[in-house]
């Protein structure tokens, strides 16, 4: 399926940026995904070869710059990211109600926060959660919560939604042991969760490769990398 760009987009009063992926020839009320990339300030073009991935897939994707460095955290950056797509996901004939939040890295581990607690963001939830190579062991932007402390105590969480977790069995940024434990204790607090475990790394889980000299992730030309990839579309799709 084809898919169409608009880039650039103004999301919020603090003047971040965010790209909008489509099907061109999408039917009515497609499903949409809000994508939030990791650490990096301003990364949304990392996701790229993600977001076209999923919208192939006959959803529309939104993936919003923002900012981890920010004074409060990139708080108010995520919260105007969801706001955004819920006033504006029908202008590009997304469906919001069918909003599933997706993230990479940190921006996995913030997605993981908002499944597990209503407050995260001012009370709005998604209908699912992707959570793509996260941490669960250290505090998120939102919550100032880790996932696995949460879930390992007597928190009183938000009512389960899907939580799909995707993580490379290479990773040598976050251990895919934090998946596997993230994913068990979902599973013991009765959630409806999954685990995909990928051949690939932190980079390569979102179809990218880290490059050294540009202290970024490109795009990935590797076969295998991008099957493995191509398997995190079809989980967030």
């Amino acid at each position: 399926m084809n898919v169409s760009v608009v880039d650039g987009l103004v999301y919020g009063d603090s003047g971040q940026r965010l790209d909008a992926y489509f099907p061109e020839d999408r039917p009515e009320s497609c499903p949409i995904v809000l994508l939030w990339h990791g650490k990096g300030p301003d990364e949304r073009d990392v996701l790229a070869p993600l977001a076209r991935a999923v919208a192939s897939l006959g959803v529309v994707c939104f993936v919003p710059d923002w900012r981890p460095d920010a004074e409060d955290g990139g708080r108010t950056h995520l919260r105007e990211s969801a706001v955004f797509v819920q006033q504006h996901g029908a202008d590009f004939n997304g469906d919001v109600t069918r909003i599933t939040l997706a993230g990479w890295s940190l921006g996995g581990k913030t997605a993981m926060a908002v499944a597990l607690d209503d407050a995260a963001l001012d009370g709005w939830r998604p209908r699912a959660v992707v959570a793509v190579a996260g941490g669960y062991t250290s505090p998120d932007p939102l919550t100032g919560r880790a996932a696995l402390d949460r879930l390992a105590g007597n928190d009183v969480l938000a009512s389960p939604i899907p939580v799909h977790v995707v993580h490379g069995t290479a990773d040598s940024i976050v251990d895919v042991e934090q998946a596997r434990r993230v994913h068990s204790a979902l599973r013991q607090r009765g959630w409806p969760a999954t685990l995909s475990e990928l051949d690939t790394d932190h980079a390569g889980v979102v179809m990218t490769v880290y490059d050294p000299e540009a202290c970024r992730c490109l795009p990935a030309r590797d076969e295998r990398v991008l099957r493995a990839g191509n398997e995190t579309a079809r989980v967030v799709a």
